[in-house]
């Protein structure tokens, strides 16, 4: 009795995962039922696949990502990258898709299989980048590239902007993933700390050097090494540092031995490097070691489409912060009516004072309070005339036990800030934010 081949569809219904076939021009010809039944029950084939998966009319190269179709017919290789998919219902996942290029029997490229697979913790992961700006999924575009690499990366943007949360992307769909991710921010430490923590130390090395301790070049052995504020580093640093880039060994302060290490380096600043190097302040050569794959991170102002939904973000971190949520529209407008010099830490500061002002009820435009340089007195012009003579009255005399209103107006003359509003109640910062949490509870 002669076999029946099984047929091309029961094998694609046989893979661990959704599967479709995609020809040249983004036509879906083949899919097995995890993707039909994950996309669009019975009607993917002969739709496009930037339609269904991205909702979009344009292919997703248009949208500022990696477009794993042209990737696979511009180099005839299998390739991975990390996409945002929605399901048939609208629901965003994130996923990693493995292309392949499907290949007759004449030689030639005919389709692209695409096998996906979901991640599970999209959860943490897309807190990691949040935002569908194009500036935005342009610098992910450079991350899907650069990530699965053992090349050092130099992150370059304003303070702010989130650089340590692109460092921790990047590590996080790197080889060395399951290694340690470990921070050291040289704008923090003075020559002789960074010396210590970076390289660690023998015991006796220097007074108070009691016992041997190992640097964060050792703890980030098999992992990655975030070096934030770079810039900072001290000359005769660099040249420590380099040597360690160059060689994969290190000596600790007052050693003699090299120790081997196997660490990617991902490192950061605010600061003109170029400018530095002419300056002398910066070597050349180390430049160069570290800026392999340089990465400009946009500021908000550049992005403000992504306002909303970091807004969202960061409201659902703080405590109890969902029931803030939906904000109004006109509390957005006026959040999108900034241009945020302090970039995405400003935002989520002005988040944090709006939920303080609004004390559980919802947020309104006159609970988000905007430092602007030409307006010292931030919120002067949005506290009532007899509100603002109560808080001058509580400049001159304290009372023995403050109640709701007097905390709240404090707050507002302060623009939020805790420790300006209990210098002007004449409290503590600690008792002042036992009134916070009795407010709040």
């Amino acid at each position: 009795m002669k076999l029946k081949k099984p047929t091309c569809e029961q094998i694609m219904d046989l893979l661990p995962g959704p599967f479709v076939v995609i020809a040249p021009d983004y036509t879906i010809v083949g899919a097995n039922l995890q993707y039909t039944e994950l996309y669009g029950e019975n009607d993917v084939i002969g739709q496009k696949c930037h339609k269904i998966s991205h909702h979009s009319d344009v292919p997703c190269s248009q949208n500022g990502e990696i477009c794993p179709l042209e990737e696979v017919f511009a180099k005839r290789e299998t390739t991975e990258v990390m996409h945002i998919h929605y399901d048939k219902n609208g629901k965003q996942e994130y996923v990693q898709l493995k292309a392949m290029p499907i290949i007759d029997d004449d030689g030639e490229l005919r389709y692209m299989g695409e096998l996906i697979h979901p991640v599970d913790n999209y959860e943490e992961t897309g807190a990691l980048l949040v935002g569908r700006s194009r500036s935005m999924l342009r610098m992910i575009s450079l991350l899907q590239r650069v990530a699965p690499t053992k090349s050092n990366v130099l992150l370059l943007g304003e303070s702010g902007v989130g650089k340590e949360c692109v460092a921790q992307y990047i590590h996080q769909y790197s080889p060395h993933a399951k290694g340690p991710f470990v921070v050291i921010d040289c704008g923090n430490l003075g020559e002789n700390l960074i010396e210590s923590e970076l390289f660690g130390y023998e015991k006796g090395a220097f007074t108070g050097a009691n016992v041997r301790k190992p640097g964060l070049f050792e703890a980030a052995n098999g992992g990655s090494l975030f070096i934030d504020e770079i810039g900072e580093l001290p000359l005769s640093l660099q040249t420590k540092l380099l040597r360690v880039l160059e060689t994969g060994t290190l000596r600790r302060v007052g050693g003699t031995d090299y120790i081997k290490v196997n660490v990617r380096i991902i490192a950061a600043t605010h600061r003109k490097l170029k400018k530095m190097i002419e300056e002398g302040s910066f070597r050349q050569d180390l430049y160069y070691r570290l800026a392999a794959f340089p990465i400009n991170i946009p500021s908000l102002r550049e992005r403000k489409d992504d306002i909303f939904l970091l807004a969202q973000h960061f409201l659902s971190q703080f405590e109890d912060g969902h029931q803030y949520l939906p904000l109004s529209a006109e509390v957005i407008e006026k959040l999108m009516d900034y241009d945020y010099p302090g970039n995405v830490r400003e935002l989520r500061n002005i988040l944090e004072r709006a939920v303080i002002l609004a004390a559980g009820s919802m947020i309104t435009p006159e609970h988000i309070v905007i430092e602007r340089d030409e307006e010292p007195d931030m919120v002067q012009e949005d506290v009532p005339p007899e509100e603002s003579l109560e808080v001058e009255k509580l400049l001159v005399r304290r009372r023995s036990r403050l109640n709701t209103d007097q905390v709240l107006q404090a707050l507002r003359k302060a623009g939020g800030h805790r420790k300006k509003a209990a210098q002007l109640l004449g409290v503590s910062e600690r008792t002042f934010y036992r009134y916070i949490q009795r407010i709040k509870s």
